[in-house]
């Protein structure tokens, strides 16, 4: 019987974003194949570590590896606070200097080009510059240079990439969102501002991603900080639990899918 070619489409969420490795061990647990993963932002880099091949417990042990002064570097703002080479170093240690085209499994990376007002998916080249791109949030990181184009964050576009997904060819979309707009919370700073604006901006168009997404899962995780990258082990666990729930909704698709086309080679 012909078997479904299963995608996951991992959302922006900043440090939010490693729930989507609590998601990926349950899949993993469960026996449901991953054959194909979109990201956009956190979700990008989070797909490119899983993509890599790495056991699970050494991805639990890079997460915790991300504390903010490991990657964060500063600079006179201009075009962002934050420079970007520390955390490309970080990307391009645990990725072992790999191109997207080499992952065992195959990966699209979305970006926003900011001069042409534009989707951008990378799926070669290497992949510590694309996850850069991705991971670029406005006024925050500085954009990332690469290929003449000037990228920033996926999540501007296209905060859960189900689409993409589907047109790497998925038949069973299993869909991510981890950036929940979080109401009644102090905003204290600038990247306050900026994180809150994009995930308002965001909430109504990723309405169409899960109309598109076979399953949607949505870890609780807003109350956790999207930038502190702290509690890191908790957001996992969340990923975890909330991936669990939706196991039987998950099998259920994928008999489904089956029955429709079991005649199919």
């Amino acid at each position: 019987m012909k078997e479904p070619k299963i995608g996951v489409a991992l959302g922006s969420g900043g440090a939010r974003g490693f729930a989507h490795l609590g998601a990926l061990k349950v899949l993993r647990e469960e026996n449901i194949p991953v054959d194909l993963i979109a990201g956009s932002s956190m979700g990008a880099l989070v797909g490119s570590f899983y993509a890599m091949g790495h056991d699970m417990e050494r991805l639990y042990k890079i997460a915790t590896a991300f504390k903010r002064k490991y990657y964060l570097d500063f600079t006179v703002p201009k075009m962002g606070f934050v420079n970007g080479n520390r955390v490309k170093e970080l990307i391009r240690m645990f990725t072992q200097n790999k191109n997207i085209e080499d992952l065992d499994i195959p990966l699209s990376i979305v970006t926003t080009d900011l001069e042409k007002a534009e989707k951008v998916i990378l799926t070669h080249g290497p992949i510590s510059e694309a996850v850069r791109a991705s991971i670029s949030i406005p006024g925050i990181f500085v954009p990332e240079k690469l290929n003449g184009r000037l990228l920033v964050d996926g999540g501007v576009v296209d905060r859960v990439p189900v689409s993409v997904a589907r047109d790497m060819g998925a038949d069973i979309i299993i869909a991510i969102d981890v950036s929940q707009v979080k109401t009644n919370e102090p905003v204290d700073s600038i990247f306050d501002v900026i994180l809150q604006t994009i995930d308002i901006m965001q909430n109504e168009l990723v309405k169409k991603s899960e109309l598109e997404a076979d399953i949607m899962i949505r870890p609780p995780v807003a109350h956790y900080s999207s930038r502190a990258f702290t509690n890191i082990e908790e957001i996992i666990r969340i990923g975890e639990n909330a991936t669990r729930l939706q196991i039987p909704l998950i099998r259920k698709s994928l008999r489904d899918w089956k029955e429709k086309h079991q005649h199919e080679k």
